[in-house]
């Protein structure tokens, strides 16, 4: 979820030639094996800008929605644009960008800026367009075992989306991370055996090749219960720029200078973090 763009006229007319393939890839359901569709989406901190769409929708399905500024963000680039992705015939992931763990000091505190950036959330979402009953996704950047005060966070906020009629998710690391003494802990299995009878979405990143293919972008993408994470219902498998210390034995699926592009559009086109769902509208905001 990272990433800066500048698009062209030459750049728009390059994907249109090198994409000319179907509408959207996935992976669909078959009688003979009854395996469930898999759609292929991406994010990135910055719009693309709306002369890049065409060229987009023709290899994903649906798009990160940023309702705030994404991480490292001073603006709120995706402000406004629902209507022409929605037109553009994407679908969306919503998405929250949520707090880091020294801006909650303690539990209480936590549970306080929880509620209100729920609140915050509902707000710009339906400023936004997006009608309840849309699944709101929020950022938990850091992985590991959650501090008290960041379950206490994440658990207000999954409160305060459910009382305001929209669905929660939650976007955090699908990665076993030490614990100490040999152990390991995944933050997705973490946040769900701490939540209770809450039942939010989850949409995991783990971009360690394996499981993940790398920065790939073609007919079959990986589902989402391949992460690692079985109840996935959204993988990210591919970040930019690359993490090295993950990417090792898929470092020649990204582009030379490490990051995840549209096939053929380097140079100005997105820098893309790639994502695959089981649902072509994984926030179910088209309606």
């Amino acid at each position: 979820m990272r990433l800066a763009v500048a698009i062209s006229a030459l750049i728009l007319v390059a994907g249109a030639a090198l994409l000319a393939t179907s509408s959207a890839f996935s992976r669909r359901t078959t009688s003979a094996d009854a395996v469930p569709a898999v759609y292929l989406g991406f994010d990135s901190n910055n719009y693309p800008g709306d002369a890049l769409l065409p060229a987009l929708k023709r290899a994903f399905s649906f798009a990160g929605y940023w309702l705030n500024s994404p991480p490292g963000g001073a603006s709120v680039p995706w402000s406004g644009k629902r209507d022409t992705l929605s037109a553009a015939g994407f679908g969306f992931l919503v998405l929250f960008n949520g707090r880091l763990q020294h801006e909650l000091r303690n539990p209480e505190k936590g549970a306080a800026l929880g509620s209100v950036d729920a609140r915050s959330a509902v707000a710009k979402a339906q400023r936004e367009g997006f009608h309840p009953r849309t699944v709101i996704f929020v950022d938990q950047e850091e992985g590991g075992e959650m501090e008290p005060e960041q379950m206490a966070y994440l658990l207000a906020w999954i409160d305060g989306i459910i009382r305001s009629g929209f669905r929660a998710g939650i976007y955090c690391s699908g990665i076993p991370a030490s614990a100490g003494k040999g152990q390991f802990v995944v933050t997705a299995n973490y946040i769900r055996g701490h939540s209770g009878k809450r039942d939010p979405e989850f949409f995991v990143y783990n971009d360690a090749c394996p499981p993940s293919p790398g920065c790939t972008i073609g007919k079959n993408p990986p589902a989402p219960s391949e992460s690692g994470v079985p109840f996935a219902s959204v993988w990210q498998f591919a970040q930019s720029p690359r993490r090295r210390q993950y990417t090792a034995s898929c470092s020649a699926t990204y582009n030379r200078d490490g990051n995840c592009y549209l096939p053929g559009l380097h140079l100005g086109s997105p820098l893309l973090d790639l994502e695959s769902a089981t649902s072509a509208d994984p926030s179910d905001g088209r309606r």
